[in-house]
């Protein structure tokens, strides 16, 4: 199931815009004995509303919230300082300025005052206070210490049967605190599985009881926790509730995240613009009328995967290595013959500068998006990192393509595979590891090392995630019932296998399977660190847009990217 929210042609980007949103089923395309139907073709962007306008961010807004964001800088560091000299700060006070710093996505301009201030945080693990146990053993966990949830911290919350005692369930700040710690689970934690339940049970069931500020913020918090969740859809949601706190001391933090906020999404919009004018001049949209239009949910997966200015330049070329997976996919599903899609990725393997004649038109064009694209992102790593990875990028392409054969193949010999056969499969067709290569050699660690991992191995870090967004995909389509498709889900395929098992259970099972693939990679970026903090935050970041981008609700829409799209990009 695709995304119900789109872009706007280049010609109308360059002015404000504001999303409407769709339901999942809206505008099928016709397919050419294709696989999927309910697929939809474009974004639908309108002029924003005369209120609307008086919000948005002018060009000319970026002297002042340079200097905002300086001052602000000075001042947040002037208070860090301050409460370090003091011996009155506890270290509870200490740890807690540490989280808002993280959770308003300011911590990277405090990287040596934090790790400075984290010295005392062993100290905190140990407290009999559940907020401040709970709070320490996420920070050390985040910043990659092993720490050990049942023994260092746990243990001493729970009664003699091991469940966790009754008295804390009115520890609102304790409970909320409890509820973030349980999703870093690294598996083989049950006692985090017990945390999560209990956490989530007693939050629940004290909303109606909390004034409207708290009620609020706990909810946010069961529906979108913290972990799983976008950190700067997070960041704006704790500014809020931070906002409404009487006697705060946060002020300075709030002043210099919400300059970030708007330099981050002035920046923003200037690299989709540039993307939407890239996509109108390739002309693939008006070649090939029945494949996607979707720049900016492709813009998304970029913007968020790869944050911070010093990354803008990568988002606009990965976004546009996304925009050719998705036209790649469309092709396979919906325009070629297997013998046309056969030459196509025979063509991918030669990579030659100008494809075989013999391909259809909209191949040949399509094809030379391609080569250029990866061949001028491979041409910018060799100028920034000194070493050109076009035959890596090169057989990453053709894996993906050889993947779409595969499921090319079994359309045509209706063949119906093992779910095992399926995901493992789908790993490489949902575009992951592609995407994921180019992302590393443009980041420039260990680029042969990285690479050769990426294809040929596929490590967990790129696995998992790739396994979470085709469950989540998976869904998505058996959530939309207008969605004809034909190619098959996840859940198909488990329940021909399980003839005994209805759709809710199988459900359940991939929604368990997706539980497992963030305890793995929760293990490979906390624990064994095979790669750098960079590509690991890549990696996380990717994983937490996943559900958004196919969470539907009762009406089809996906209400969360709707406010994700207006609060960072409208």
């Amino acid at each position: 199931m695709e995304l119900a929210m789109l872009a706007a042609p280049a010609r109308a980007f360059s002015s404000t815009v504001e999303l409407v949103p769709l339901s999942a089923s809206t505008a099928a395309a016709p397919a050419k004995g294709g696989r999927r139907g309910g697929r939809l073709r474009g974004d639908f962007i309108r002029p924003p509303s005369a209120a609307a306008a008086k919000t948005l961010l002018r060009t000319d807004d970026r002297g002042g919230l340079d200097l905002q964001l300086h001052e602000g800088l000075t001042n947040v560091r002037e208070i860090l300082h301050q409460r370090r000299r003091q011996k009155s700060v506890s270290v509870r006070e200490m740890m807690v300025t540490v989280d808002n710093l993280k959770r308003l996505c300011i911590d990277h301009y405090f990287e040596e005052e934090i790790q400075s201030a984290m010295g005392a945080c062993m100290d905190l693990l140990r407290s009999d206070y559940l907020f401040d146990a709970t709070l320490a053993f996420r920070l050390m966990r985040e910043a990659g210490h092993h720490v050990s949830a049942a023994d260092d911290v746990l243990r001493r919350f729970t009664d003699g049967a091991g469940e966790f005692k009754l008295a804390l369930s009115k520890d609102i700040r304790g409970l909320l605190s409890l509820h973030d710690m349980s999703h870093l689970d690294i598996g083989g934690e049950p006692l985090l599985h017990k945390a999560k339940e209990f956490s989530s049970k007693h939050l629940a069931s004290a909303i109606r009881y909390l004034e409207p500020g708290l009620a609020s913020y706990v909810r946010q918090s069961l529906d979108h926790p913290y972990h799983l969740s976008l950190m700067q859809y997070k960041a704006r949601h704790h500014l809020s509730y931070l906002q409404t706190l009487p006697n705060r001391d946060t002020t300075a933090m709030e002043e210099l995240a919400v300059a970030e906020f708007q330099l981050n999404k002035l920046l923003h919009q200037k690299e989709m613009q540039e993307v939407t004018r890239w996509w109108m001049d390739l002309g693939l949209a008006q070649e090939m009328p029945v494949v996607r239009d979707q720049v900016m949910k492709w813009y998304m997966w970029s913007m968020t995967a790869l944050q911070g200015s010093s990354f803008s330049r990568y988002r606009v070329e990965i976004t546009k290595i996304i925009s050719l997976v998705y036209v790649v996919d469309d092709i396979f599903d919906l325009i070629g013959t297997p013998e046309e899609l056969s030459l196509f990725a025979e063509a991918i393997k030669i990579w030659n500068s100008s494809p075989d004649g013999s391909l259809p038109s909209c191949m040949r064009s399509c094809y030379k998006a391609i080569h250029t694209t990866t061949n001028d992102i491979a041409a910018m790593t060799e100028k920034e990192h000194g070493l050109n990875p076009i035959n890596h990028l090169r057989k990453a392409w053709a894996v993906l393509f050889d993947g779409f054969m595969v499921e090319a193949k079994w359309l045509a010999t209706d063949h119906i595979p093992t779910t095992e056969e399926y995901l493992r499969n789908g790993i490489i067709t949902s575009g992951v590891p592609l995407t994921f290569a180019h992302i590393f050699v443009l980041l420039g660690n260990n680029i042969d090392q990285s690479l050769e991992a990426v294809i040929d191995h596929m490590p967990p870090i790129v696995s998992c995630p790739a396994k979470i967004l085709r469950l989540w995909d998976d869904l998505g389509s058996a959530e939309d019932e207008a969605q004809e498709g034909l190619d098959g889900s996840y859940r198909d395929f488990y329940l021909m296998e399980n003839p005994r098992c209805s759709p809710g259970d199988a459900e359940a099972h991939m929604r368990s399977l997706i539980a497992r693939e963030w305890e793995e990679l929760n293990r490979e970026c906390f624990c064994k660190k095979t790669f750098s903090s960079s590509i690991r935050q890549v990696c996380l970041n990717a994983a937490r847009m996943i559900s958004v981008m196919y969470s539907y609700d009762k009406e089809q829409r996906l209400v969360a990217l709707e406010e994700y799209a207006r609060m960072l990009l409208l």
